[in-house]
């Protein structure tokens, strides 16, 4: 069954059931994305206050056959939060901004309630309050929203510790393709009453449901937090370090951040208010953040760690951080690798994971692949505690993006089949949205996709929801 335009009948017949202004033009924030891959179309956008507005919104979109496009923040770096405009029938917007109250907080059970429009940032702040720690933390976390971060089931640096979104949350309100509501606000740890809607909901990226409100989990907050640069010789060293730094830290490491020279030196290049940490860049270095409960230092602790690992040859330099604005500077470090590599141009951007003990092989081969292709520079850092790796193919010195515009393919192609070979995933992180759906029809099982169609059938009967996102659209 084919998806209609939103029109200004449907839009008229839809405004008259909602309070006034809930409908609106879209603004053109609403149909970019940050890496200008695609410009959206949209007939207007809803903004609604409430579960049951939102319920309106869906059963009319339901009823009309007309396309209903979850928008969270906006950050999202595959294609899901927009509509191409070669890619159907213009659909209607639904955007949760202005429903972002902080339901309730319960420090006693580590719990906190927000409605799916609330910024991480504020849920962060909410829970900080309540003397209470929200730990997922990533670089949009001043715009992303939590409808989005769930639907995404994002990441971020503190996987290592704390999980990804989706072990952050014990319970969701959401509306159904169908316009009903369904009230799995929980906040219990065990709940073993059929199959796991929740769970379904989570990382499917607006295509069976809106998300408006989820219980969240909280955690004790660490009474003191230690971060270290530590310079070591291969990828092959920094798991070793971090092994050693579990079996001593145990789940007190909270963050294992790998990054190479290339990065170092695009800071140098295109921002060069960042200050290098050291004189000579080293080729490879780890970001540790270590937090600890009341008794213990972390600074001595990663001193500890460090003179261990030196004596195994794991590391040759380091740096401990003696403040927290020196471990601001550290991670500035981190953070802002994203930003020169967009000011460089990137050919082609690779959110990947492998088993851990495959990173050695992966980050070498994956370089000899490429070269077959042409002369490329990699910029290869993330999160290799969890053995999510952002691994960045960029032009030669002198040469651009556009360079190599026939190549990108190929090149995403050679490294994609090498993720699978060794067992990884193409989307650790930001999901599969528009821009992977090929891959996900190339690299996934059988089965499973089967699987997936079967229950976008059955909850998304007409198609209404994200269409075209995750699965084809049909």
């Amino acid at each position: 069954m084919s998806l209609v335009p939103a029109d200004s009948a449907f839009l008229d017949a839809l405004a008259a059931q909602l309070p006034p202004d809930t409908l609106r033009a879209a603004e053109p924030r609403h149909l970019e994305e940050p890496r200008g891959r695609w410009q959206g179309h949209a007939a207007a956008i809803a903004l609604p206050r409430s579960a049951e507005e939102v319920a309106t919104i869906v059963r009319a979109c339901s009823e009309a056959r007309v396309a209903l496009l979850p928008y969270g923040g906006g950050t999202g770096l595959v294609g899901g939060q927009l509509v191409p405009k070669d890619g159907g029938a213009a659909p209607l917007l639904i955007s949760l901004e202005r429903m972002r109250a902080i339901r309730a907080v319960h420090p006693e059970e580590n719990v906190l309630i927000a409605e799916a429009g609330a910024i991480l940032t504020e849920v962060q702040d909410a829970a900080a309050e309540a003397g209470r720690l929200f730990p997922l933390s990533l670089a949009s976390e001043g715009s992303a929203r939590i409808g989005g971060l769930l639907a995404t089931n994002a990441g971020g640096v503190n996987v290592l510790r704390y999980g990804n979104a989706r072990d952050l949350c014990l319970g969701l309100e959401a509306v159904l393709p169908s316009g009903e509501v369904w009230h799995g606000l929980r906040r219990l740890r065990k709940d073993n009453t059929g199959y796991d809607l929740r769970n379904l909901l989570i990382g499917a990226e607006g295509t069976l449901g809106v998300i408006t409100a989820a219980s969240l989990r909280l955690f004790a907050r660490p009474a003191a937090t230690g971060t270290a640069l530590l310079v070591v010789e291969d990828p092959a060293a920094a798991l070793s370090l971090l092994a050693r730094a579990r079996d001593r830290m145990g789940e007190a490491v909270s963050a294992f951040e790998i990054m190479s020279r290339t990065g170092y030196d695009f800071l140098a290049e295109t921002l060069p208010e960042v200050r290098q940490p050291f004189d000579t860049k080293p080729e490879w270095s780890v970001l540790i953040e270590v937090g600890l409960p009341q008794g213990l230092d972390p600074a001595t602790a990663l001193e500890e760690l460090f003179a261990e690992a030196l004596e195994a040859g794991l590391v040759s330099d380091g740096l401990i951080a003696q403040s927290d604005a020196q471990a601001q500077d550290f991670w500035q470090v981190r953070e802002r690798i994203p930003e020169a590599n967009r000011m460089i141009g990137a050919v082609s951007s690779h959110d990947i994971s492998v088993p851990l003990g495959a990173i050695p092989e992966f980050i070498p081969e994956g370089i000899a692949r490429l070269k077959r292709i042409g002369e490329f520079r990699v910029n290869c850092f993330g999160h290799v505690g969890d053995g999510n790796l952002h691994y960045n193919v960029f032009p030669a010195p002198g040469r651009s993006r556009a360079d190599h515009d026939a190549e990108r393919d190929d090149i995403k192609r050679v490294l994609h089949d090498l993720v699978h070979e060794m067992g990884g995933s193409v989307s650790a992180e930001h999901g599969i949205g528009r821009l992977k759906v090929d891959d996900l029809e190339r690299y996934q099982d059988p089965a499973k996709l089967a699987a997936m169609r079967a229950i976008k059938d059955a909850l998304d009967p007409g198609g209404i929801m994200n269409p075209g996102a995750v699965l084809r659209a049909r």
